[in-house]
């Protein structure tokens, strides 16, 4: 379990305040999806902090329009790029990632996709993602690089990344 003070502790940028919602939907989020080791929960924080810009962003701040026409994201139809950008505290992005998020909770994100963008569900899509995606192989490797490509495509922010990690390893012992 997660406590606030080691929330604190990685996330330093972060008001106090701003941490303190998130702890109970990040804890469920452990649970349910078998973050269970030291390793699965530092590369879960780490990630999700970078992503979010240490929790203060639950939406892309980018207008979405750089996914128009991308088909690998199924955004087959005009405005999907725009309506479907990144959210969430890990960035869900694209038709076919938030149609696939809406079965697994069992919300109507194609129609609604701002609710993404709250608690718990900016959290509980992250625990979904990191799920489908088997992202717990990269922690349980300790590819850190790997897991990082595979969550942006490339090594964008790693920097950030390895320091969210380095400070997830101080705070989770």
């Amino acid at each position: 379990m997660i406590t606030l003070q080691q929330l604190k502790s990685i996330y330093r940028e972060a008001p106090g305040s701003r941490l303190e919602p998130f702890l109970e939907p990040i804890n469920l989020v452990l649970q349910k999806y078998s973050l269970n080791t030291l390793e699965r929960q530092r590369m879960f924080l780490a990630q999700i902090g970078h992503e979010s810009g240490q929790l203060k962003y639950t939406e892309e701040l980018a207008s979405g329009t750089a996914y128009e026409g991308r088909k690998d994201l199924g955004n087959t139809e005009s405005g999907d790029g725009v309506k479907y950008k990144g959210r969430g505290v890990i960035q869900i992005t694209g038709r076919n990632n938030y149609a696939l998020c809406s079965l697994a909770l069992d919300l109507p994100l194609l129609e609604k996709p701002e609710l993404l963008k709250q608690l718990p569900n900016c959290v509980e899509s992250a625990g979904w993602f990191w799920n489908n995606c088997n992202l717990n192989s990269y922690c349980d490797k300790g590819d850190f690089y790997g897991l990082t490509r595979r969550i942006n495509g490339g090594l964008n922010g790693i920097e950030d990344r390895v320091l969210l990690y380095k400070r997830a390893c101080e705070a989770i012992t």
